[in-house]
């Protein structure tokens, strides 16, 4: 499996782990589990967890403490890594101490690496007991698509970033690709050996790593990842910590997990596209796109930057888009300040190329569009869909090819 992805404006970073460098299908977010969450889902296949609780409150938190003997670690919740990095993780040796730390932690605007300058609020806290570590692995759960199979993932040198590890040295990640549902027991304890496990915590982890794959395949996941997983001083294999990603697209199956879903980590505009039936992600650029197909969308996020520009979003309408749909595609775009122009790239095929521009003109008519709009447009019925755009009296530039439309809408966008 190469771990060596080159990251792209349309992927979706994760929590500080892999999930930074794995492509989203269809331009699809998948939802992601708050810690405390993922731990609940793996504890009840059997993966050894921290005892430990969520708190909302500095009271609740408080209890927590107490209630652990106040030997504890105080973690803000968060949908982003590199948490103790940016303060969100304390340790605390006694019931005032964590009081202490949760009151500086609930409420504060956390900033990582993967939050971005304007951070995360935090508004829920984990606070669990400490262990007695003795070392720290790292295990994860993955589909690799050139194998078409989940692959299970380990590395002696847990508790450190391990994008940064499998650069560094590709051979300190083992794989074992699983067939079937389940990682046999053959392949976790040739994992275990290989990691340098001891005896006496030999079978923990087994049983542990056999767990973790149950859980990523019953819960339908993407990513399962134990960052670190430990081994302690009295012999015990635990997950210290957790991150789970569900594909969005199997929820249907798991009303339970739906249900954890936490719309304060989400992206508003990506949120409200999925209720609308569109594939949006909002990026950092000015060049707002409107495609259909995920493939033809990633091109053209790559031409813009070719071209010099930077796209503000990845937003697919499929194939078979309706008038809604396309006038709901626009009001997304335009919901970010930041766009100064719009480069449609259409290829006609299920939705035929007139049947979008009477959409793109209804929608740029009730909306009262007043950036640029760039257009690319080729396939079934082209001609038609150019005449309707001549026809409306609105100021759209039409392109010749995507190269055209790209150095167009980067141009305008300044």
């Amino acid at each position: 499996m190469e771990l060596r992805y080159v990251r792209h404006p349309g992927y979706i970073g994760g929590s500080g782990g892999l999930s930074d460098f794995l492509i989203v299908p269809h331009g699809r977010v998948p939802m992601k589990l708050h810690e405390y969450q993922a731990k609940e889902v793996l504890r009840a296949y059997g993966v050894p967890t921290p005892r430990g609780s969520m708190a909302k409150t500095v009271a609740e938190a408080r209890s927590a403490a107490a209630d652990l003997g106040g030997k504890v670690v105080v973690k803000a919740q968060i949908h982003a890594g590199g948490r103790g990095k940016g303060g969100g993780v304390k340790l605390a040796h006694s019931v005032d101490e964590a009081e202490r730390h949760a009151a500086a932690i609930l409420g504060m605007t956390l900033v990582t690496h993967q939050t971005g300058p304007q951070g995360r609020l935090v508004q829920r806290l984990l606070v669990e007991e400490q262990l007695p570590i003795e070392r720290e692995i790292y295990l994860g759960i993955t589909l690799d698509r050139a194998l078409s199979r989940p692959v299970f993932m380990a590395s002696a040198q847990g508790g450190v970033e391990i994008e940064e590890v499998a650069a560094r040295d590709p051979s300190a990640i083992l794989r074992e690709a699983i067939d079937g549902a389940q990682l046999q027991g053959y392949q976790a304890r040739r994992l275990a050996f290989a990691l340098g496990i001891a005896p006496e915590a030999r079978a923990s982890a087994v049983q542990a790593m056999q767990a973790l794959a149950k859980a990523y395949d019953e819960s339908d996941a993407s990513l399962v990842e134990i960052n670190p997983f430990v081994l302690t001083t009295d012999g015990r294999a635990v997950a210290l910590d957790a991150k789970m990603d569900i594909d969005d697209n199997a929820l249907f199956r798991h009303p339970g997990l739906a249900e954890l879903r936490d719309l304060d980590e989400e992206e508003p505009l990506e949120t409200d596209a999925i209720d609308h039936g569109l594939n949006y992600i909002k990026l950092d650029g000015n060049v707002g796109c409107m495609v259909n197909g995920a493939g033809l969308a990633m091109a053209t996020m790559d031409i813009i930057q070719y071209a010099g520009g930077m796209p503000a979003n990845f937003l697919d309408v499929g194939g078979g888009a309706s008038k809604d749909q396309i006038k709901n595609g626009f009001r997304i775009i335009l919901s970010d300040p930041n766009v100064r122009a719009i480069m449609i790239n259409i290829f006609g095929g299920i939705l035929k190329v007139d049947v979008l521009a009477e959409g793109i003109v209804a929608a740029a008519q009730e909306l009262r569009i007043g950036v640029p709009m760039v257009l690319r447009l080729e396939g079934t019925n082209v001609e038609k869909g150019r005449e309707i755009l001549a026809d409306s009296g609105l100021d759209f530039i039409v392109a010749s090819d995507m190269k055209e439309a790209a150095q167009q809408a980067v141009a305008r966008a300044g």
